[in-house]
C-alpha cells in the first residue's frame, strides 16, 4: 500500500510582513500534481496543518481549497492535528468529512480508533495521535506516572487496541530524541519535549510531523516528511519534497521514495561588505522575489542600511552584521555559545545571577508550560 506523508503545511504563515499565500497555494498545486502522477492508496498530513490555533480567513479558505480537490480525487486523507493546530477547530465537521474519506483526529480522550484499509497483503490499521503533552496524559490517565513527554507518549501508545498481526500505522506530531531542529520550530524547552524513538516500536510505520527538515530515524519506520516550505533562513540551500512510502507484507521494511518542491520565492543568505553585496555583479544572477537574509561585515553599522538594502532585495527579511566588534564578549558570555542554549537554560542563568538561588522546580514547571503556549500561539 502506497501513502503520500506530508506534515507542516503552516497554512496562514507570513514571513515578515510578506503574505506566503501564494507560496502555499503553488506548493499544494505541486503536491496535487504529484498525487496524480504517483496515485497513492492515500495521504497522510502529520500535524500543523494551520500555523495558528485561530487561523485566518485565508488560511481556512486555503485548506477549503485543498480538502476539496483531494475529496474530487476520491483519495482517503488522514490528518493529525499538530502544536500548532487547535484539536477543536480543525476537527469540526470531521463526522461530515469522514463520508468524503477524510478523517482528523478528535481531541484526545485516550482512545484511538483505528481506520483500516485493504490491499492484497491483508488489513492496514491506521491511528491518528494529534499533539500530546504530559499534562494531557496526567489528566486522562491519572493511574500512570507521566512526568515527560517519553512518559505521555508511551502512555498513549499503551491504550491504543493494536492487533500486532496486522500491519499498523500512526501519524504523530512529537520531536524524537536523535533529531535535528531548524530555526523555524520552537526552541526546546530545555530538551523536555524529546520523545524516546523506543515508545513507537509498535508500529510499521509512523509518518511524523513537527520537524521541518526531511530525516529518518529506526531503519525507516520512523519519517519526518518536513515542511513543504522553506520557513527559516536555516533551511537557505536545503532541498523541500514530498515523501511517498509504500509498505508490502507484515514484516518487510517500508520503502520510501521523495519527490522535489520547487517555491515560487525561495530564500536565499548573502554575506560581504555592502559594498559587496550591493555591487551588481554580486547580485545581477540572483532571483529578485527570493526572501533574503543579508549579514554585513563592516566594522562600522552602514547607516539605514535595511531600506538602502531594500532597493536592491525587494523581499529582504533580515539583516546581520558579523565583525569583530559583534564577536567581542557580552556581558561575560560570548555570543556563540549564547545561540547554542535554549531559552530555559537562558532564564535560569539570568534568574541565578539576579537573585543569586535557582529556580525551585515548581518555578521551572511553570516557565516550560507558559514558554510553550506563548510559542505555539506565535510561531
Amino acid at each position: 500500500m502506497k501513502f503520500m506523508h506530508l506534515s507542516d503545511l503552516h497554512l496562514g504563515k507570513r514571513m515578515g510582513e510578506f503574505s506566503l499565500y501564494e507560496d502555499q497555494r503553488h506548493i499544494l498545486m505541486q503536491i496535487l500534481s504529484i498525487l496524480d502522477q504517483q496515485r497513492p492508496d492515500a495521504l497522510l498530513i502529520a500535524g500543523d496543518v494551520y500555523n495558528k490555533s485561530t487561523p485566518s480567513i485565508e488560511a481556512v479558505n486555503l485548506l477549503d481549497w485543498f480538502l476539496v480537490e483531494l475529496a474530487r480525487r476520491e483519495l482517503p486523507v488522514f490528518i493529525s492535528s499538530g502544536n500548532h493546530d487547535s484539536p477543536d477547530r480543525l476537527a469540526f465537521a470531521a463526522r461530515l468529512m469522514r463520508k468524503n474519506q477524510i478523517y482528523i483526529s478528535p481531541v484526545y480522550n485516550s482512545f484511538v480508533q483505528p481506520i483500516t484499509l485493504e490491499d492484497e497483503y491483508g488489513p492496514l490499521d491506521i491511528f491518528l495521535l494529534p499533539f500530546l503533552k504530559p499534562a494531557h496524559l496526567r489528566r486522562l490517565l491519572p493511574d500512570q506516572k507521566i512526568e515527560t513527554y517519553t512518559d505521555a507518549l508511551a502512555g498513549a501508545i499503551r491504550q491504543i487496541k493494536r492487533n500486532p498481526d496486522r500491519r499498523s500505522l500512526l501519524t504523530a506530531h512529537q520531536f524524537v530524541t536523535g533529531s535535528q531542529r531548524c530555526e523555524s520550530e520552537e526552541f526546546s524547552v530545555g530538551g523536555a519535549d524529546n520523545v524516546d524513538a523506543a515508545v513507537f516500536e509498535p508500529f510499521d510505520y509512523v509518518a511524523l510531523g513537527h520537524l521541518h527538515m526531511p530525516q529518518t530515524l529506526a531503519n525507516g519506520r520512523l519519517r519526518y516528511c518536513g515542511s513543504p516550505l522553506k520557513y527559516s533562513f536555516s533551511e537557505a540551500g536545503r532541498d523541500k519534497s514530498v515523501t511517498i512510502v509504500e509498505l508490502g507484507p507484515k514484516g518487510t521494511p517500508p520503502v520510501l521514495e521523495t519527490f522535489p518542491l520547487t517555491p515560487l520565492r525561495d530564500m536565499i543568505t548573502l554575506r560581504g561588505s555592502y559594498l559587496e553585496v550591493t555591487d551588481r555583479q554580486f547580485y545581477q544572477d540572483l532571483p529578485r522575489d527570493a526572501f533574503v537574509q543579508v549579514t554585513l561585515t563592516d566594522e562600522q553599522s552602514v547607516p539605514q542600511a535595511m531600506g538602502k538594502l531594500r532597493a536592491v532585495y525587494p523581499n529582504i527579511l533580515r539583516l546581520l552584521y558579523d565583525n569583530s566588534r559583534i564577536q567581542r564578549t557580552v556581558h561575560g558570555l560570548p555570543t556563540p555559545k549564547l545561540e547554542n542554549r535554549s531559552p530555559m537554560e537562558l532564564f535560569e542563568q539570568f534568574f541565578q545571577q539576579q537573585n543569586n538561588r535557582t529556580l525551585s522546580p515548581q518555578q521551572q514547571d511553570y516557565l516550560k508550560t507558559l514558554m510553550e503556549e506563548v510559542w505555539e500561539e506565535e510561531q
